[in-house]
């Protein structure tokens, strides 16, 4: 297990933490590959009937590390040279297809870009009521990977996701819950406090057979297209966008602090 990931155990509940909170838990390859791997070996215990994923400190994620994703993986280099999906996709396929567990995301600061895309593919979601969202996808010259597409869009339909994408606007916590990003909005003081009432709650209510029932039945209810798919067009379309001139000419506008100029190409 990834140094970067925080575990805790709680009666029935596995509670998951990004744990880089000196840099808004930014994802670097180790925090992220440390997080599919959490949640694959949180679906093997039984005893943990509901995954509670959340960041350490004052942010939930804060996207990726721009100063360098390292070169970590859990796998062979062979694999790792076959895997045209990545971390990146594995939030959503792992999270949503792979465990049938419930998991509860607890937004407890900022989530941005990949960040939000790993927020999103959880199953029900609280928000820490200082917390702020935002694609940030925009700013760097990319278009939405991690499954985003499709989890943004399922929660909020067609235009509120192109709106939400193409505007780059941060939404606080009362704006998420009235979009539908999140369930819930939390106050700071009871942030703690209510996210472990709510996971402590379903499990004392719903059985961990029914729960695991539950997620399949509706996931498969509510997934029409091909989530593979879909990652790899993400993944094609983010490798482009980055590609351009125009993206070159985002990022360096986002890191010199000034608009971007763009060419159309």
């Amino acid at each position: 297990m990834s140094s970067l990931i925080a575990i805790e155990d709680a009666g029935h509940v596995r509670t998951i933490r990004l744990n880089r909170p000196e840099v808004k838990n930014a994802l670097n390859q180790e925090l992220a590959w440390g997080i599919v791997t959490a949640i694959e070996d949180a679906m093997k215990v039984d005893d943990a009937w509901v995954i509670c994923l959340t960041g350490t400190g004052d942010a939930f994620c804060s996207g990726l590390d721009l100063r360098g994703p390292g070169d970590y993986s859990p796998k062979s280099p062979l694999t790792t040279q076959l895997d045209d999906l990545s971390w990146v996709s594995e939030f959503l396929l792992t999270l949503r297809q792979k465990c049938d567990k419930p998991i509860i995301g607890a937004i407890n600061g900022v989530a941005v870009g990949a960040g939000l895309s790993l927020a999103l593919a959880t199953d029900i979601r609280l928000m820490k009521r200082s917390a702020r969202i935002l694609a940030g996808y925009p700013r760097i010259g990319g278009s939405p990977d991690g499954g985003m597409t499709f989890t943004l869009s399922q929660a909020i339909g067609y235009e509120q996701t192109m709106r939400f994408l193409l505007e780059n606007k941060t939404v606080d916590a009362e704006e998420a819950l009235r979009l539908g990003l999140v369930g819930e909005v939390v106050d700071d003081d009871r942030w703690e406090a209510r996210v472990a009432e709510y996971c402590q709650g379903l499990c004392a209510t719903v059985s961990p057979i029914t729960m695991r029932l539950t997620k399949r039945t509706v996931v498969k209810a509510t997934t029409a297209i091909d989530l593979e798919a879909q990652c790899r067009l993400e993944l094609s379309s983010i490798r482009m966008a980055f590609a351009s001139e125009d993206g070159k000419e985002a990022r360096r506008a986002f890191m010199e602090k000034r608009p971007p100029v763009f060419r159309g190409r």
